[in-house]
C-alpha cells in the first residue's frame, strides 16, 4: 500500500479539547464525571507520538442509542509502536431489557452471561476512571460516543465527550476517490476490511476487546503509512 498525503495536514479549526474539558470541569456536577474533567486532556499541540491512547470498543444491543444499550466495553492501552495488552480491560454489563435473537447472534453474549453482571450504573464510575486523560482509538466514532452520551446522561445527568482518533474516519480519507461516485463502489469501511489493506491478521468480530485490540493495530498501520507521529495530535483527534 502507498502512501498517501495525510501527513501534517492541519485542521483549519483546531480542536482544543484541554479547553473544552478545563469548562466542564467546572459545569459538570460533582461526582465521576467531574473528575474525568478534571483530569484534564492533552494539549492540542502534543505529538500524535507522545499523545495517550486507549483503543475502545462497545457491544451493544443495537445500533440506537435511545433504545438500545452497551452490554460490554473493552480496553487496551497503546501507542504509535506498542500495544499495551496487559493494560487491557473488560467489562460486561447486565441490559435493563432482554437481548433479542438478532443481537445474540451477533455479539454471542448469552442471558446466561449477562444474568450475573453488574448493570451499566454500577461500573461506568470505573470506566471513566480508566478513560481519564486518553485519547480514545475506535473504529466508527458514531457509535462509541453517542451510545457513552446517553449512558452518562442516564446516569450523571451530564454529558460525556471525549477526543477520538477514529480509524474509520482515517481510511475513509486514505481510500476515497471522488470517481467511485461515477465508477464503481469504494472499498469497504468495515474493521475486517480495513485491516486486510494492511495484511494485518484476521480476528473473529464482534468482541469488545478483540475489537478494541483491533482498532489498536489498525491506528498503528495508519499511522506507519499514513500518518505523521510528530505531527501534533489536534491534526488528527476528532
Amino acid at each position: 500500500m502507498g502512501r498517501v498525503a495525510l501527513k501534517n495536514k492541519p485542521k483549519v479549526d483546531v480542536q482544543d479539547w484541554q479547553s473544552m474539558f478545563a469548562e466542564w470541569a467546572e459545569e459538570a456536577p460533582e461526582g465521576p464525571l467531574k473528575r474525568y474533567y478534571q483530569a484534564g486532556m492533552v494539549p492540542p499541540n502534543t505529538a500524535l507520538k507522545d499523545t495517550p491512547l486507549l483503543a475502545l470498543d462497545l457491544e451493544t444491543t443495537g445500533l440506537d442509542p435511545s433504545t438500545d444499550e452497551i452490554i460490554s466495553l473493552g480496553l487496551i492501552p497503546l501507542n504509535n509502536k506498542t500495544i499495551r495488552c496487559q493494560g487491557a480491560q473488560y467489562w460486561m454489563a447486565k441490559p435493563e431489557r432482554s437481548l433479542n435473537a438478532e443481537s445474540v447472534t451477533i455479539h454471542e453474549i448469552t442471558h446466561a452471561e449477562l444474568a450475573e453482571a453488574p448493570p451499566l450504573h454500577a461500573i461506568l464510575d470505573e470506566i471513566l476512571v480508566a478513560l481519564a486523560n486518553q485519547v480514545i482509538v475506535v473504529h466508527c466514532v458514531a457509535i462509541e460516543r453517542q451510545f457513552l452520551l446517553k449512558a452518562a446522561m442516564d446516569i450523571y445527568g451530564y454529558p460525556f465527550y471525549f477526543p477520538v482518533l477514529d480509524t474509520m474516519d482515517i481510511e475513509r480519507q486514505v481510500v476515497y476517490k471522488p470517481w467511485w461516485k461515477r465508477f464503481g463502489r469504494p472499498p469497504s469501511l468495515r474493521l475486517d476490511a480495513c485491516r486486510q489493506r494492511y495484511k494485518l491478521p484476521r480476528y473473529k468480530a464482534h468482541h469488545a476487546l478483540t475489537d478494541a485490540l483491533s482498532s489498536a493495530e489498525l491506528l498503528q498501520a495508519q499511522i506507519a503509512y499514513h500518518l505523521d507521529p510528530t505531527a501534533n495530535i489536534s491534526n488528527y483527534w476528532v
